[in-house]
């Protein structure tokens, strides 16, 4: 075959010419298939070829392009075993099998930063350094290599051809670059046709690379000698190595400098882990990936190996990685605060003026909107423990801290990693399952490594989350056990092998361990990146389990080395030197010593990670190993060890330090268990008593309820004072309470409500049976919770006015109105009211205000209502307590939309729903979300379809009774825009709520279906269904807005009947009214129909004025789709009347609306009217 570029002669089967690199043949965009160079259409499918000009189309003529000399990374890749599969495959599969991996080099070469030059055959070409060059093109190209000969062998499995490899050549050097070129005619020259000779002396599903690609790469990537290869058109034979694993971050960040066993067995989690990252990415979803296996089954080597494909990646990824603290069950939030230091730069232990500096960099950096950013800053300092602060509760934070992560990933995707998931806090986990609740339309990935004990400690968690993965890490198979020893040391003898696999039950740590005791005995040497024994060790007795195996590696240490482990288990899995000095009793510089040769010995880690808040610290390798050296220990000198570390936590950090209160609190808790009878048990026990009540503070003030009640229940068993131990047995109720706990909270509380009765404390004793009253409100007991307030409000108020009567006052007269007690309720909301503004309790005065307009509205004052509510609202927004404002937005959404203010109601939902999803608070927005008649009044149809979608989405896992009011209104938007079908698709929601013991749901199912009865044609059982809603009317009230549409339909069906009487029937249930209890949007319906009533009975008094008052009532309230009803009406009467000249602005009016609105039947009916009015203009003489 001659070359068409230099006319060089080539062999039949070559792809590029040997003399210049021009590609031999072109291939087809459509099929795939080769081509010769100059033909013009695909002899396989016949497209037309870039090659020859095709029919019609004038060649233009082209600048000589400009070339200079770059230095680039070549990569080559081709199939092996493609033609033998395509000769037993049919055509069509075997494109699409092309196609396929055609797009996945192209996904890989793009994911690392390269260009694809060609596509050949089975055969592609790719390049590094242009037209953007990086530092690291050469090891991009080779991570891409890898990656691409692992995708070629799992497609192979996928397609059932497990012989189906990948071959991959890469080589760097100065080339030929053609700039602005793209695809083709990119590079040329001599190093284009040696990286296509290395790819051909590759092996099967190996990556072959040249001696600069090696050195330009080999910080972060193993490789492996494989020899000199003579290679057509080169002198001499070329030296290349094989490519083994990646080993680092980019440029060899974060390597291992001690043994690494081979990646084996996990190739497909590391694959769908990644899999599901892109996805997470590209669709900018949130996901979980939950990894669950026993301790040494690769968890922590699954999560560093994808660490080191993201840090390869072209793409900008923001990594975050936080480790949950074996102290008691959890220390709150603790992996979440170490991730927050990660972006920050926060040192542990770093001064907290620099802290916060380095936080508001973060934060101004992060969030460009300056009040958001305001709002945030102040609530992650609190949970890094930089600034104190008790009044937030768990929605404020966690909606900051969401929101902080959410901005993260709207620049980059954001990887967020759990280590250690079964020990973290049960509000840690609350937290990941809100911010994948709450953040689902972010590219946020979470992976979470846990051991099986998770299920047990949290058996709900994750349970119904449609966003998550699971996986479990069975151990591996002896195959894979097998390669890992192999790869490890090349040279140990079978029967030692046998023996380990036979032990290790298929967990990876065990043979890694094996041979880090082989080191240490020193019967193994290195050689390169691997181990060969040193001698005979045949005959070596290998320990039965894991266990037993760390044992007899700590036994085969010296004693100041196993002195030095104990000491550091005490601490922690990661600990600093100074802290080991402080336990020890020996200086820094005679640790260090120590500290290296257990580093070298694989028993330790030095954290080196800049980003880390840990670095510089010291760290176990395996948590196993931690824990075997602390059980070395006796219970005495474990004692003793826990008060040491104690001590050096709270001189080294201070003693108001809050951060790590928890921790301290652990250590002294542990040292009086360890030996509850020593002399100096009392002051321990004194002193973990009160670092845990100050542990529970914090956790409360993170509104991690759990944490607290546990801290407290937990300080309250210390406690030797009962009236001290009664009141923290009643913090611990509260906040057994609030985390929903109310048989843990009853209990508690019960218990304190006792000690302080025997003590003859009433007052106290008052205070917690109003707190149980609350317990029985929550569980439907009103009738008993109010009994029990009102005698614990008797006790309360014949002593000192305090918070405490002010808050059950507060809640008593809430409770009194729900009983229908409304003089009651009033006095006691009086007696709240005056002492929140004495002792100015902004939530009590805000919530008092509120229950205060209720009773208000009740007694029909509408407008005092209103100024109340307003100033609630005002109180609430200015003292930033969500709850109170969330409460007055709804109640001020709800009695305006009953007064037909649409606009000032919908006002209040837009800001209650961006204040609820804020403060991350389902219940209320939900609440908010059931107003969505404002928005269909007011026209704003589209947006209330686009909130519809996720309402029906998210309904199964909210609020029922809201998700039906909000889609109440859907139906009639379809009906007006000419969809009945999708009308009755959604109303076939409302199905069960005709038999529901609700009277607002069997009111909104009834109008509903008279609006589709209307629809179709079946106006006598739509005026039936009408009426069923109208006589709600005095459960529900008039100016429900079931009742408002009931009225509409109705009427609407009897004008269709034209049955006159039954219009007329009807129209008497709102003229009967007083005035000034009709609601506006039915006194412009009545006129509306009046004026229709007039006409049809051929009146011509009262249809003008009735038509233009109905009219200014819609346009008044702002109700458009009413109004050019109204207009379309009254122009198709003066039409009739021969009033053209009046009708036709009318008309046009209405045309405007009803195409904003896309109302087609109604558009419909104006172009008929429309045309009958031009008919009768040209009829005209």
């Amino acid at each position: 075959m001659d070359c068409p570029a230099c006319g060089s002669e080539n062999e039949a089967a070559r792809k590029f010419c040997g003399e210049c690199g021009s590609p031999l043949a072109q291939i087809c965009p459509s099929c795939g298939e080769p081509n010769a160079p100059a033909v013009k259409f695909c002899g396989e499918c016949g497209a037309p070829l870039a090659g020859g000009r095709v029919p019609g189309v004038e060649a233009q003529v082209a600048r000589a392009p400009e070339a200079e000399r770059r230095l680039v990374s070549v990569l080559f890749a081709d199939l092996v075993g493609f033609t033998t599969l395509s000769e037993s495959r049919d055509s069509e599969e075997v494109r699409e099998l092309l196609s396929k991996y055609f797009d996945t080099c192209r996904t890989l070469i793009a994911r690392y930063g390269g260009v694809v030059e060609k596509f050949i055959g089975d055969a592609v070409m790719a390049v590094w350094g242009t037209p953007i060059a990086n530092e690291d093109d050469a090891e991009r190209a080779v991570r891409t290599a890898l990656d691409l000969t692992t995708a070629v062998e799992a497609l192979g499995q996928e397609i059932g051809s497990p012989d189906l490899r990948a071959r991959v050549g890469v080589l760097t050097g100065e080339s030929a670059v053609t700039i602005g070129a793209e695809g083709q005619g990119m590079v040329a020259g001599d190093i284009v046709n040696t990286a296509s000779r290395i790819q051909g002396a590759a092996d099967p599903g190996a990556v072959f690379v040249g001696e600069a690609t090696k050195r330009a790469s080999d910080e972060a990537i193993v490789y492996q000698e494989a020899g000199s290869r003579e290679l057509k058109g080169k002198a001499e034979p070329v030296p290349v190595w094989r490519a083994i694993r990646v080993v680092g971050g980019r440029g060899g960040a974060l390597k291992s400098t001690g043994l690494e066993a081979p990646f084996v067995g996990r190739n497909r989690e590391l694959r769908l882990i990644k899999e599901l990252f892109h996805a997470s990415a590209e669709e900018r979803k949130a996901h979980l990936v939950s990894v669950v296996g026993i301790a040494g089954t690769g968890k922590s080597r699954l999560s560093w190996e994808f660490f080191k494909y993201i840090d390869g990646l072209v793409e900008e990824v923001r990594w975050h990685r936080g480790r949950c603290l074996p102290y008691g069950e959890g220390v709150t939030y603790w992996a979440l605060a170490e991730m927050v230091r990660t972006r920050a730069g926060i040192r542990e232990g770093e001064e907290q003026a620099s802290a916060l500096e380095k936080l508001h960099r973060t934060v101004e950096e992060s969030i460009r909107d300056p009040e958001e950013g305001q709002w945030v800053e102040p609530r992650l300092a609190h949970l890094l423990g930089l600034e104190e602060r008790a009044s937030w509760d768990r929605e404020n934070l966690f909606s900051a801290w969401r929101l902080f992560y959410e901005r993260l990933s709207e620049e980059m995707p954001t990887v967020m990693v759990y280590e250690d998931m079964q020990w973290a806090d049960p509000s840690m986990l609350d937290f990941i399952e809100y911010l994948l609740e709450w953040s689902k339309n972010h590219a946020l990935f979470v992976l979470a490594l846990a051991r099986p004990e998770m299920a047990e400690r949290h058996p709900g968690w994750g349970a119904g989350m449609r966003n998550a993965t699971s996986l479990y890490l069975e151990p591996l198979h002896e195959d894979a056990m097998d390669e890992l020893l192999a790869g490890l040391v090349p040279g140990l003898p079978r029967s030692l092998c046998l023996q380990i696999l036979e032990r290790a039950e298929g967990v990876p740590l065990y043979a890694v361990e094996t041979v880090r005791m082989l080191l240490d005995r020193g019967l193994l040497v290195q050689e390169g990146a691997s181990y060969k024994p040193a001698g005979p060790i045949e005959t070596l007795e290998v320990p039965e389990t894991l266990h037993a195996l760390i044992a007899a590696r700590l036994d085969g240490l010296t004693r100041e080395e196993r002195q030095l482990l104990q000491d550091g288990a005490v601490l922690g899995k990661t600990f600093r030197i100074s802290g080991l000095s402080a336990l020890s009793g020996l200086s820094e510089p005679e640790l260090e010593p120590l500290l290296a040769s257990l580093v070298k010995k694989e028993v330790l880690s030095l954290q080196a990670d800049p980003l880390s808040p840990e670095r510089g610290q010291y760290g176990f390798l395996q948590d196993l190993v931690k824990r075997v050296a602390y059980e070395t220990l006796s219970k005495r000198d474990r004692k003793d060890k826990h008060v040491a570390s104690a001590r050096f936590i709270e001189e080294g950090w201070g003693p108001d330090e809050e951060e790590f209160v928890e921790v301290v609190a652990a250590h002294y808790l542990a040292a009086y268990h360890e030996a509850p009878d020593a002399p100096d048990a009392e002051d321990i026990k004194a002193h973990a008593k009160d670092r845990l009540i100050r542990a529970a503070e914090r956790a409360a003030s993170l509104a991690a309820s759990q944490e607290a009640h546990r801290y407290f229940e937990k300080a309250a068993e210390l406690a030797n004072d009962p009236s001290e131990q009664a009141g923290l047995f009643e913090r611990a109720g509260m906040m057994a309470r609030m985390g929903g706990r109310s048989a843990d909270a009853q209990a508690l509380l019960e218990r304190a409500m006792s000690q302080f009765e025997r003590m003859g404390q009433t007052h106290p004793a008052a205070r917690v049976s109003a707190r149980l009253a609350d317990i029985m409100w929550d569980r439907g007991r009103l009738a008993e919770a109010v009994d029990n307030m009102d005698r614990s409000f008797r006790v309360l108020a014949a002593e000192e006015p305090d918070e405490n009567l002010a808050a059950l006052a507060s809640e008593l007269g809430r409770l009194l109105f729900f009983t229908g007690e409304t003089d009651a309720a009033a006095e006691r909301i009086e007696v709240a009211l005056k002492l929140a503004e004495e002792l100015w309790l902004p939530e009590i005065l805000s919530q008092a205000l509120n229950t205060k307009a209720i009773t208000m509205l009740a007694r029909g004052r509408r407008q005092e209502a209103l100024a109340l509510m307003r100033y609630a609202l005002e109180v609430a927004l200015e003292h930033e307590i969500p709850s109170a404002a969330l409460r007055a937005h709804y109640n001020l959404a709800d009695l305006t939309s009953h007064a037909d203010r649409y606009q000032e109601a919908w006002g209040h939902v837009r800001s209650g729903l961006l204040l609820a999803r804020r403060a991350g608070n389902r219940y209320w927005e939900w609440q908010l979300l059931a107003q969505s008649y404002p928005a269909f009044a007011m026209g704003e149809w589209d947006e209330v379809l686009a909130m519809a979608d996720g309402v029906r989405d998210e309904a199964t896992h909210q609020s029922r009774a809201a998700m039906l009011c909000f889609l109440s209104n859907v139906p009639y938007i379809h009906l007006n825009r000419g969809a009945p079908e999708r009308a009755r698709e959604d109303f076939a929601i409302f199905t069960e709520a005709e038999s529901s013991a609700d009277i607002q749901e069997r009111a909104m199912h009834a109008v509903g279906k008279a609006a589709l009865l209307r629809e179709e044609g079946r106006f006598a059982e739509a005026v039936e269904s009408a009426e069923v809603a109208l006589r709600a009317r005095d459960a529900v009230a008039i100016s429900h807005e079931a009742v408002k549409e009931a009225y509409v339909h109705g009427v609407e069906a009897a004008f269709d009947l034209n049955d006159v009487r039954k219009v007329e029937e009807l129209l008497a249930i709102v003229e009967s009214l007083p005035r000034g209890g009709t609601p506006q949007l039915l006194q412009a319906h009545s006129m509306r129909f009046r004026a229709r009533l007039a006409a049809l009975h051929g009146e011509k008094d009262g249809v003008e004025s009735g038509f233009k008052g109905a009219a200014g009532l819609f346009r008044e309230m702002v109700f458009p789709f009413y109004l050019a009803a109204t207009l379309l009406e009254h122009g198709e009467w003066l039409s009739r009347e021969g009033r053209s000249e009046e009708a036709r602005p009318l008309l046009s009016d209405a045309r405007e609306i009803f195409e904003r609105l896309e109302a087609r039947p109604w558009l419909q009916r104006l172009d008929g009217a429309q045309d009958r009015l031009a008919a009768t203009q040209v009829a005209s003489p």
